[in-house]
């Protein structure tokens, strides 16, 4: 019956668009994972409540080759059942550390030469679309809390802000995604 269907359908098309297997992708081992090459990219987390965005946060940061995670204040740490159930194992997989205060981390940061970027809408914030990060450059990107946003006290730590161009009526982005498109960003210009 499926070959039917594939004699029916054009088989050169089907095959140009199949699905690749888990086996094709050439996925490497969460301990090959931590021998590859720093991106001298670091993501920042504060205060994230939900450990789902946590968890994905870690799968975002795995699949763009992200240096580590900064767990700070009230962000969920692992093992959790619910960072995994987003994360996927990819909590295994990057260097992370859990810290109370996120300026804590801000501190260290700066002190190892990171460049702080923190992702929120303020005045004199850098449209992401104007943004090219400078290779060779380490970044320290911030991600705040899903209804506070990042703290003032972190933003004023920062070098710059990056904002996202939004369009529609929200300006609102779930921070899951707004760490897969500034991520994205960021490796696509390094």
């Amino acid at each position: 019956m499926f070959f039917d269907y594939l004699c029916a359908h054009n088989f050169s098309s089907f095959m140009q668009n199949r699905k690749l297997l888990n086996i094709e992708l050439g996925r490497v081992s969460a301990d090959q994972y931590k021998e590859l090459p720093e991106s001298g990219i670091v993501v920042v987390l504060d205060n994230i409540r939900s450990a789902h965005n946590v968890g994905s946060a870690f799968r975002t940061s795995d699949s763009f080759k992200i240096d580590k995670v900064w767990l700070c204040g009230i962000c969920a740490v692992p093992p959790s059942a619910e960072i995994h159930k987003s994360a996927l194992g990819a909590e295994d997989s990057v260097v992370w550390e859990h810290v109370d205060d996120t300026m804590d981390a801000i501190r260290r940061l700066k002190e190892e030469g990171y460049t702080v970027v923190s992702a929120e809408q303020t005045v004199g914030s850098v449209m992401l679309d104007a943004f090219e990060p400078e290779p060779g450059r380490k970044y320290a990107v911030v991600f705040g809390n899903e209804v506070a946003g990042v703290r003032q006290d972190v933003v004023d730590a920062s070098d710059f802000c990056l904002e996202i161009p939004q369009f529609g009526t929200k300006h609102s982005l779930n921070v899951s995604v707004s760490v897969g498109v500034i991520l994205w960003h960021f490796r696509l210009h390094l």
